[in-house]
């Protein structure tokens, strides 16, 4: 993840921002931004510069795009210009309209919005889709102002209006629909689209170096789109590529980034001495995320040529315009000139003066992480000389670097006992970056790394409220968890040390902040869709979803298209119509959300975080919620029944835990030539970790019938259920092994965590009290099996096939299917088993009844790995190959396509808790997650429509009937008894049986929800 130190972030010297020399000591007005957020609360809108709308004439005339988070398109557009316009003119360009006949508007009238009094207003209808339009207009001076969108986005368009006339952010809530599909770096993606490139980039420097990594890396991403989609943009593309790889180290994706920086170097022009200089700087940075001072300063060393090309003369003959010409002819920017500013726009040389000082303080950086603090203050104050020569230092990203340089020197000066020197290095440093990027992860992360030197200086009282109100602050500043992961290690430390109820409340918020997305958000808009009933209304939410996973597969396929070298007549005409599918979606899906908006119930916000209160009260008797929480290399629990709740520290590292972990899942089942292989289980080491994990509350445990468990690390990758609660039954087991003849696999009498007691995993609290709320399914079928597919002794023809594509030998060994035909069997009625060419992936996707079974439970493999290491891993499940144009998969994605209404989904294959990439996640349809443990398919039947998935941990066994066992505790148990009593039943008689007593036979499953749900609920009644 990224370090703690500073400096580990982008400077922007290619936007070339130009910023007053007072600029810490105020916020830039309206005017001279490229965008700006609408309001202060409520869902998040914006505002962004249109540079190209038709209606500007003069170069004092602006226009600006409005969008919101979850609409995939703009919400409505403003416009102020030097002449005067009357409010019914025609419709602004760029709001969103159904084709069809002309809107239908009423009369001018008057209307009242804040800070402004009254203004002309018109109330227009769309008759096709149904859709009310509103238009305001005001002229100040000699500018008219004028705004237009959808009537559902109202307060957004007050919001807006209001703050470009009066030259400021105006505060305010604004109340529309939201489904909270979308994360932060999704709604960039948004934004970015609707900018021109030089916009997208200076958008993606300025969230870069406010901390918002997985933004920038967002914009960066669409900039590098558009530069393959135009000819002659090749160091453009280098930018973006490098700047892309950046952002993905800083999110700790270190092999992404490695390929973007390769990537990167291969588009660069020869002889580009600036990009040379910039991607330089990038490998060192990314070296520091990965702790390797030694690295960067290897990177550094890397020779770069000098940035002053010449001009070549002859290919300007030929119409070629190079770097140096290009700087020339863009050297007056006509947007700023306009406004009287002085011409900000950076020589190459200026910029490369930037870069080698940013390398000297990353070198310093290096320096000081690896001890050499003298050489590191040197270096800093050096860098400082440098850039305060560029400009007077008065470009943004000097101010923000140089905040940084002071951070650095702060923290140095702090662990030399020079405590007031460092306060006021900090305080600089969080003044300056406050009015350079105000609300952003840069500014938190400034105010947090105060925190921990008061901290360290023993001033305890002082930086507990400090990190409180960062916690607290960064609930409204999206992608702070990234930047705070290890920063809040220091609060974690001093809270663990409290003790008590209040650093357990404390703790509880903290640990909240650094959640990742994924399954969590899968989850939460699963609870809202089901929770709202089957109306209209929610007809509109569930039509919006499914708009919005369209749009970001459309998306997906443009890029594809866009990124081809050399595309044919055909491909050209593929790309063309893509995109304008992809506007008609956008445009849809926005409709649909401004319909919605007029169901109150869609407009309110569920609050993301949840206080440990809430959880307490909705814990019953015999449950207790344990959260595992890992900040930096520091692991902490977080303990907490209905009448009590503790925090303490872990006595073993991050690492340590992904090493013990690792030996305790190879002395359970390993992989060696294609083939199981098991081992006796490592009993002292799963003592170890119970005791490291759960020992301050065992006393606690010996009472509670349910344990919610939220693993993080290495624990995302191990049921707790096998961890040993008693050292009896291991001095039982050793001395009966002392014997040569002795079953060393015999593991009964031994006191596993999952005896007797029933285990959820939970991945967020949020996600676990609203699956809890959820009403049980509708669904009028009891059990839907499906499993044993057809063995086919080639690839069909008409196979979908490429050269990663799985051998035909995943096909060729088959699941049985007994435990389909005894669940079936046992639970009787309505309930249906499908094998062989019945259970194929075109008929899933065709059956319109799959939502009419409670539980759905699947008998077959699981593919979570990739075939080959150069393909990419895409999550699936075998089928039997359908006539016509199947793979034989269930997919990722085509799992998120089934609609279901399940109480439970058994998914008895191979490794179904495992993580899904990034690229699967967005050929999914989804944008947040991806490389996540259960990630994969798990979330995808949760996306689908299951509120509890039952998931393996490694390949199910076949032998000694174990699976069927297990899966016959579940179906077969008492009316009414609970998923995970059910099932933890059915493990303990593998338990007591001597063949079956391995951890392998009976520890695969976890009940990824909540486990106390019925296992098995009556058909509700009509």
């Amino acid at each position: 993840m990224k370090c703690a130190s500073a400096l580990l972030v982008a400077v922007a010297m290619l936007a070339g921002s130009f910023v007053p020399a007072d600029l810490a000591a105020r916020t830039l007005p309206i005017s001279v931004r490229s965008n700006f957020r609408l309001g202060s609360a409520g869902v998040v809108c914006t505002a962004q510069i249109a540079p190209r709308d038709p209606r500007l004439e003069g170069m004092f005339d602006r226009a600006y795009t409005l969008s919101c988070r979850d609409a995939a398109g703009p919400v409505g557009t403003l416009v102020a210009v030097r002449r005067v316009m009357p409010v019914d003119a025609a419709p602004l360009p760029g709001v969103p309209a159904a084709a069809g006949p002309a809107r239908v508007c009423g009369p001018v009238g008057r209307a009242p919005i804040d800070a402004l009094g009254d203004v002309r207003a018109l109330l227009c209808r769309d008759p096709t889709g149904g859709l009310d339009y509103r238009r305001y207009g005001l002229t100040r001076g000699d500018t008219t102002y004028l705004v237009e969108g959808l009537a559902a986005y109202d307060g957004a368009l007050r919001l807006a209006l209001a703050s470009v006339v009066l030259n400021r952010a105006v505060p305010g809530e604004i109340k529309v629909a939201t489904t909270d599909v979308t994360d932060a770096a999704a709604f960039a993606r948004l934004q970015a689209g609707l900018l021109d490139p030089r916009g997208v980039r200076g958008e993606g420097y300025l969230r870069n170096n406010g901390s918002s990594f997985a933004e920038s890396a967002a914009f960066f991403e669409v900039l590098a789109e558009k530069a393959r989609s135009q000819k002659g943009e090749q160091a453009e593309m280098a930018e973006a590529l490098a700047n892309e790889g950046l952002q993905q180290s800083n999110l700790g994706n270190f092999e992404a980034a490695a390929r973007l920086f390769g990537s990167s170097e291969s588009a660069a022009l020869t002889g580009d001495g600036l990009a040379q200089r910039l991607l330089r700087n990038y490998r060192a940075l990314d070296q520091l995320n990965q702790r390797r001072p030694d690295g960067a300063a290897a990177a550094l060393a890397r020779p770069v040529d000098p940035v002053n090309a010449v001009f070549d003369g002859a290919r300007l003959a030929d119409g070629v315009i190079n770097l140096p010409l290009a700087e020339a002819i863009n050297r007056e920017n006509t947007a700023t000139r306009r406004m009287g500013a002085p011409d900000p726009a950076l020589t190459r040389a200026e910029k490369a003066e930037i870069l080698d000082a940013q390398a000297q303080a990353i070198g310093a950086t290096a320096a000081r992480m690896a001890g050499r603090t003298e050489e590191a203050v040197a270096a800093f104050n050096q860098a400082r000389e440098r850039l305060a020569l560029v400009r007077g230092g008065q470009v943004a990203s000097i101010v923000w670097l140089t905040a940084e340089i002071d951070i650095e020197l702060a923290q140095i000066a702090g662990a030399a006992g020079r405590t007031a020197e460092a306060l006021a290095g900090f305080d600089r440093a969080i003044a300056a970056l406050d009015a350079a990027y105000p609300s952003s992860p840069a500014v938190l992360s400034a105010k947090a790394r105060k925190a921990g030197f008061l901290l360290a200086a023993g001033e305890r009282e002082p930086a507990r409220e400090l990190f409180a109100a960062v916690v607290a602050q960064s609930a409204a500043v999206p992608d702070s968890g990234t930047t705070l992961r290890d920063l809040l290690a220091p609060y974690f430390a001093l809270l663990a040390g409290e003790g008590g109820e209040g650093a357990a409340v404390a703790a509880f918020a903290a640990a909240q902040v650094l959640e990742r997305p994924g399954v969590a958000q899968t989850q939460a808009i699963l609870a809202r869709q089901l929770a709202e009933g089957n109306d209209g209304a929610a007809a509109l939410f569930r039509l919006s979803l499914a708009r919005s996973r369209d749009i970001v597969r459309a998306e997906g396929e443009v890029a594809r298209l866009g990124a081809l070298a050399n595309p044919g007549t055909a491909e050209i005409a593929e790309l063309a119509s893509q995109q304008d599918v992809l506007t008609g979606l956008r445009r849809e899906q926005t409709q649909i959300l401004a319909q919605l908006s007029a169901f109150p119930r869609y407009t309110a916000l569920a609050p993301k975080r949840v206080a440990l209160a809430d959880m307490q009260a909705a814990l019953r008797g015999g449950e207790a919620y344990y959260k595992l929480v890992a900040v930096g290399q520091d692991l902490y629990g977080l303990y907490a029944s209905a009448g009590s709740a503790r925090l303490f520290a872990l006595p073993l590292s991050r690492a340590d835990l992904t090493r013990e972990v690792q030996a305790i899942r190879n002395s359970i089942v390993t992989i060696e030539n294609g083939k199981v292989v098991n081992r006796p289980f490592d009993l002292d080491r799963s003592r170890a970790l119970y005791l490291a994990l759960f020992g301050p509350v065992d006393g606690d445990l010996a009472g509670v019938r349910h344990l919610v468990f939220e693993p993080d690390a290495a624990m995302l990758q191990l049921p707790p259920a096998v961890l040993v609660t008693a050292d009896a039954g291991i001095a039982a087991y050793k001395a009966r092994t002392v014997d040569i003849d002795a079953d060393a696999f015999d593991f009964t009498g031994i006191a596993w965590l999952g005896r007797g007691r029933a285990i959820s995993i939970a991945v967020s609290p949020r996600a676990f009290l609203d699956l809890r709320a959820l009403a049980p399914s509708a669904a009028q079928r009891p059990y839907l099996g499906l499993g044993a597919n057809a063995v086919p002794q080639q690839r069909p023809i008409t196979a979908v096939a490429d050269s990663c594509d799985w051998p035909l030998a995943v096909w060729q060994r088959p699941v049985k299917p007994d435990e389909l035909m005894f669940a079936a069997r046992t639970i009787g009625g309505a309930s249906v088993v499908k094998t062989g060419t019945s259970f194929t992936d075109a008929a899933l996707l065709d059956d319109p009844s799959l939502d009419q079974y409670r539980v759905l439970h699947f008998a077959t493999h699981g593919l979570v790995s990739a075939p080959r290491k150069d393909c990419p891993a895409r999550p699936a499940l075998v089928t039997s190959f359908a006539d016509k144009g199947s793979d034989g998969l269930l997919s990722f994605r085509e799992i998120f396509d089934l609609k279901l209404d399940a109480d439970l989904v058994i998914l008895s294959a191979c490794d179904t808790a495992g993580m899904a990439t990034v690229a699967a996640s967005r050929e999914a349809g989804v944008t947040t997650g991806g490389n996540y443990a259960l990630d994969g398919l798990v979330r995808a039947f949760t996306g689908a429509g299951a509120r509890a998935v039952i998931a393996s941990h490694w390949p199910v066994p076949d032998e000694y009937d174990a699976t069927r066992r297990l899966i016959s505790g579940l179906v077969a148990g008492k009316a009414g008894e609970s998923v995970g009593d059910a099932l933890a039943g059915a493990e303990a008689k593998l338990m007591d049986d001597p063949l079956t007593s391995h951890p392998f036979y009976w520890a695969a499953f976890v009940v990824v929800g909540d486990a106390a749900k019925p296992a098995m609920t009556a058909a509700p009644r009509h």
